[in-house]
């Protein structure tokens, strides 16, 4: 509960100092015509958005050949959302629950390992297709700044860099590890000023990359099958720009496809090249600058952004905090099968 207090702190003060900066009349005058129905709607979409994220991994582990249920996967991944967000370590955290799960259910932890590390890659490949449209809306509207070229970029080299390490687990075992031993080594030296212990263990980088290997010798079907997951996660990224509509109609505030397609790319993007958990903070306080740049009046922005981020994370967050919690309760007996 100590680490929730910081985050907790930091989403309000966001919110109040956006607050603060706004019209308070306007505000108001937003709020009488809020419209219950379209929050509860906006509510389900983000339920039926946890179903589709079991189906992506799904797909993922079918590559690999393993079968699961897609509401087990489904629960797994909101716990390790929830992991994500308390434990921040880049999607590491994560990626270590799905191996910790796959052991527990008597199943080898390299492919579940390589799994998860795809899930990470193929639904930014799946970001990276809607960023391009919210780019073009930007520079047809000639709204686009150094800023979000930076971010985009810092995206797009990310991306990368798993698909090379993914890549190099695909190829070579042993080239994979010397890249992720050069890598902690590096990290070792630089927050060696800050502590005496390694912060990164070599030898734990190389047996991460036997289990990358390891779960890459399953692989049952061709690489180009991995389009059906990135389509999963397109599907996925469209849930929740429905969930950003309905928080504009929830206001009767109007917006174009444009709007949305912009708005929903700068707000995930920050969400991802943010250095706090799942963009907590940072989101709050760009995205309403973001919706005001396409001409969405600023104290509505801040409403609709307060109500996206309520219901794109708030709700996964105490979702996620009941699935980690029932895993760890002995609810549900190891189904897990390799072909």
């Amino acid at each position: 509960m100590k680490k929730l207090a910081p985050i907790i702190i930091l989403f309000l003060g966001i919110a109040v100092i956006a607050i603060s900066f706004s019209e308070l009349e306007t505000i108001m005058l937003t709020l009488r015509k809020a419209h219950l129905g379209f929050f509860i709607l906006a509510i389900f979409i983000q339920l039926v958005w946890f179903i589709t994220t079991g189906r992506m991994y799904q797909s993922i582990f079918h590559l690999l050949g393993v079968h699961e249920g897609i509401l087990t996967l489904s629960r797994i991944a909101t716990a390790a959302n929830f992991v994500n967000v308390v434990a921040p370590t880049a999607g590491v955290g994560g990626v270590a629950l799905f191996a910790s799960e796959a052991r527990r259910r008597g199943h080898p932890a390299g492919k579940v390992t390589v799994a998860a590390a795809l899930f990470l890659l193929l639904d930014q490949a799946a970001f990276l297709v809607i960023l391009a449209l919210g780019l073009i809306v930007l520079v047809r509207r000639n709204d686009l700044n150094a800023g979000e070229i930076s971010a985009s970029f810092f995206l797009l080299c990310i991306a990368i860099t798993y698909a090379f390490v993914l890549y190099l687990g695909y190829r070579s075992e042993e080239k994979l590890g010397s890249v992720l031993a050069s890598m902690a080594r590096m990290i070792n030296r630089l927050v060696k000023f800050f502590r005496k212990n390694e912060y990164l263990s070599e030898v734990r980088a190389r047996s991460y990359a036997h289990e990358i290997s390891e779960g890459f010798a399953g692989l049952t079907e061709k690489p180009t099958s991995l389009i059906r997951p990135i389509l999963w996660g397109i599907f996925n990224k469209g849930l929740l720009m429905l969930i950003l509509i309905c928080a504009f109609l929830s206001f009767e505030v109007s917006f174009s496809a444009g709007t949305i397609i912009a708005g929903f790319s700068l707000a995930y993007l920050f969400l991802i090249v943010s250095p706090t958990p799942s963009g907590i903070g940072v989101v709050e306080g760009l995205m309403p600058i973001a919706l005001a740049s396409l001409n969405v009046n600023w104290s509505q922005a801040v409403l609709i952004t307060l109500i996206y981020r309520t219901i794109t994370f708030w709700v996964p967050f105490g979702v996620g905090a009941w699935a980690f919690r029932s895993l760890h309760t002995g609810g549900e007996e190891p189904s897990v099968q390799a072909v």
